[in-house]
């Protein structure tokens, strides 16, 4: 397996290499970190985030995804169970996070799990985990989008009695012809990311503190309206409604993955990453749980389905009045704006990731010499997220974001063990505890998920899977830097 480790020989005479040979190269990790300046702080991209703006950074992915959107599409299938379909997500995204620590602190670059799998598993399945990638953040940003537009609407409905009309504010299936408060917040986010990664934290870390303190005032009022009659037929669904919820809410979990992206602009990377993603995992589950409990409580489960800025409009009924919903839905529309500046964040940083690899043209590895962004990608990025928030229904958005994160988290759980195998000595600023039985639980846990999503969400993902292989092996492969020279000596690493 050696000569699977480095690059493609070019030496005059050498035998061509196998399809499988190139199919199954692997990044060295030494060359990994000496093109990011992990120890030598000099890389491509400014280290400029700490480890309070990066814990943020998960939370403020994480936090607004699910919770303020995704009640409506999840307690209708699985009744006031849901509260244990969190639990089963959040402890699944809770061994995939002990994973992500330890890739994380052993090779702390942008590209998350593309960079991971492409050190420990091979060219052709760390395009596969692209694709899994670009498509859990591109569609996530864009679902997010299509919550904060209902939000807004609800903020404008109490405080003007005005809403903006359907066909504006709607996709063409829901009875609209696009959703232009969607397109907004992505081109308002498009625009500070263009300012530097530095400032995009600043400002994610005191839009996440605006959130939580919206969703303890949530806890706090709703408590009010708890009422037992509503958590009689607790699991009206069975344990199939439970794992099929799991399935939808996963997708709020990407936060988590986020993290990941941020390797080349965080300071310290070995030791502040993996405590990040630790932090960000138990803010997140915890609030999560909390709001789902009192939310089921204060109004019966049927009323969750369709209903528009959820959260919000439990308030109302709660308190009989405007006000703590008024509050509670200017809250979402703030701190929501930060998962989509997150997320779009991420999608650029994995971009620019594969770019800088070969594997997608040099134009998305260019980056302002004034900010150090890669302007283009990010520009990019908007466009195609955009047209995603613009015209097609959050319902479809949440699945299709699920089974790419899950296949995303399946494979970083393999790479810990192939990377322990592989490369034993290498410097780790964290371990997962209880290996490999952590490891071995998420990927079961990550399974039993996708096996309960929509037949039609697999097909889609197995579509968009082998269009990226098609690229690949048309492109990729062909424009891979890893196979032009020869891999440096590693020193021990894989």
């Amino acid at each position: 397996m050696a000569s699977v480790q480095g690059a493609t020989p070019t030496s005059p005479g050498a035998a061509p290499p196998s399809l499988l040979h190139q199919v199954l190269r692997r990044k060295p990790v030494g060359e990994m970190a000496a093109e990011t300046g992990v120890d030598s702080g000099h890389g491509e991209l400014a280290r400029s985030i700490g480890l309070f703006q990066l814990t943020l950074f998960g939370v403020g992915a994480t936090i607004g995804t699910g919770i303020f959107i995704v009640l409506t599409q999840a307690v209708p299938v699985a009744g006031p169970a849901v509260v244990w379909s969190f639990v089963i997500a959040g402890a699944v995204a809770g061994f995939t996070a002990i994973c992500y620590a330890e890739l994380a602190s052993a090779v702390p670059v942008s590209g998350s799990s593309y960079s991971y799998a492409y050190a420990t598993l091979g060219e052709g399945v760390a395009m596969i985990v692209a694709a899994c990638l670009l498509l859990e953040y591109g569609v996530s940003a864009a679902a997010v989008a299509v919550g904060w537009s209902q939000y807004l609407n609800e903020l404008f409905d109490n405080l003007f009695h005005f809403t903006i009309p359907t066909a504006i504010a709607q996709a063409p299936e829901q009875g609209g012809v696009m959703n232009v408060p969607a397109v907004v917040l992505i081109l308002l986010c498009t625009f500070l990311l263009l300012r530097g990664a530095s400032e995009s934290a600043k400002v994610n870390a005191i839009m996440v503190m605006i959130k939580i303190g919206v969703l303890i005032l949530f806890i706090v009022v709703g408590l009010q309206g708890w009422n037992s009659d509503h958590l009689s037929n607790f699991s009206p669904f069975g344990l199939d409604g439970v794992t099929s919820a799991a399935g939808i809410i996963f997708f709020s979990f990407i936060g988590l993955d986020a993290v990941s992206t941020a390797g080349e602009e965080v300071k310290n990377p070995r030791r502040n990453m993996p405590l990040a993603i630790i932090f960000a995992l138990l803010i997140v589950t915890g609030l999560y749980v909390a709001v789902t409990i009192v939310a089921v409580a204060a109004q019966p489960f049927g009323d969750f389905e369709g209903q528009d800025a959820g959260l919000s409009a439990i308030l109302e009924k709660v308190t009989g009045s405007t006000w703590p919903a008024t509050l509670l839905a200017a809250g979402a529309v703030i701190s929501i704006f930060s998962v989509t500046l997150v997320v779009l964040y991420g999608q650029s940083r994995i971009l620019f990731a594969m770019a800088r690899d070969g594997m997608i043209p040099e134009f998305f590895h260019k980056l302002n010499p004034r900010t150090l962004t890669p302007v283009r990608t990010t520009f990019v990025v908007a466009v195609v997220v955009s047209l995603l928030a613009g015209f097609i229904p959050i319902n479809f958005l949440a699945e299709m974001t699920s089974i790419g994160t899950l296949t995303a988290f399946l494979v970083v759980s393999v790479g810990v063990m192939v990377l322990r195998q592989r490369a034993p000595d290498l410097p780790r600023g964290f371990k997962v505890p209880l290996y490999p039985l952590t490891p071995i639980l998420s990927i079961a846990g990550c399974i039993w998920i996708i096996r309960d999503l929509r037949a039609v969400t697999i097909w889609v993902f197995f579509i968009w899977t082998a269009v990226a292989l098609l690229w690949y092996f048309f492109y990729g492969i062909r424009h891979s830097h890893l196979g032009r020279a020869p891999a440096p000596n590693e020193g021990g690493a894989p």
